[in-house]
């Protein structure tokens, strides 16, 4: 009997193998999320998604198998109270970050509660999933999570030692290069890169390997367990995160990141969560074997 059909994507871009430096050791950078020390790695070829799965093929996936997401089993997830209309009763909040609330009803398919929908949004991210989430899409449809280093080498380009894709620059002569939180977090996103929330995959440039927004718009889950001091004990050799945690990889931060709280909109930051947690600015990517 032959197994499962793959329902694998088809902008699956190749990524050669090779050694790169991983992590940075600049001072402005969080310690306290192992970002450091700056350290050589090398990765067997791969490819991966030019983009982050989105809405519409996440539906696909759900009218195929009838996954339901954590949060839609947990019965809410965790919203920008930004993002939230006015009115909103006082629902409880992320002690360390008051901005997150929690809100009833809301999952992927209703990213701010019940009173809101995916229409006009298909093509953005899927966000509201959990790691468990990612990885039952990925079984469905054939590939897998990348590893923390197979997600930094892509989003990087062939380029090393840079912050973002491109260069140390957030916004090269005054361009926007990705979807990232502008004004004065959190009371007001001005939108100055055209974005209040997510934006549309494919909305800004691609980098040199042709993925997009690998910086901005949504944290992306990744295949390893999260340790604060992996970069000092990492091999060489296609690591893929310790063999044990309580919390998985993300990479790459999201459009509410802003630089007087959190400068993770890097290819070289990296941050963490439980794999059962979901919030309105979690998705994910996909990576295959070469």
């Amino acid at each position: 009997m032959s197994g499962p059909a793959i329902r694998r994507p088809t902008e699956l871009v190749p990524i050669p193998g090779g050694d790169f430096i991983m992590g940075t050791d600049d001072p402005l950078g969080y310690a306290a999320d192992g970002e450091g020390p700056a350290h050589r790695v090398a990765v067997s070829a791969y490819r991966i998604a030019a983009h982050t799965v989105t809405n519409a093929e996440f539906a696909t996936f759900v009218t195929a198998t009838g996954h339901r997401t954590t949060a839609e089993e947990l019965g809410s997830s965790f919203v920008f109270v930004g993002l939230l209309p006015e009115g909103f009763p006082p629902t409880r909040a992320v002690a360390a970050a008051p901005w997150w609330r929690e809100v009833p009803g809301a999952t992927w398919r209703r990213p701010e509660g019940p009173v809101s929908t995916l229409s006009g949004r298909e093509h953005h991210p899927v966000v509201h999933v959990s790691w468990y989430d990612a990885l039952a899409y990925c079984r469905w449809a054939g590939v897998r999570l990348p590893t923390e280093a197979e997600w930094e080498r892509a989003a990087r380009g062939p380029e090393e030692g840079h912050h973002f894709p491109w260069g140390d620059e957030r916004e090269p002569g005054g361009q926007h290069r990705m979807n990232v939180f502008q004004g004065r977090f959190p009371e007001r996103d001005t939108g100055d890169d055209g974005w209040v929330g997510t934006c549309p995959v494919g909305t800004f440039p691609a980098n040199a390997f042709g993925l997009h927004e690998v910086t901005g718009n949504v944290w992306e889950w990744c295949a390893d367990w999260f340790a604060p001091d992996f970069y000092r004990r990492s091999p060489v050799e296609d690591p893929a995160g310790p063999e044990t945690g309580t919390a998985r990889v993300l990479r790459g931060g999201s459009y509410l990141c802003h630089e007087s709280y959190c400068w993770r909109y890097r290819v070289d930051s990296r941050s963490a969560n439980t794999p059962d947690s979901s919030a309105g600015n979690v998705g994910f990517r996909v990576t295959a074997d070469e």
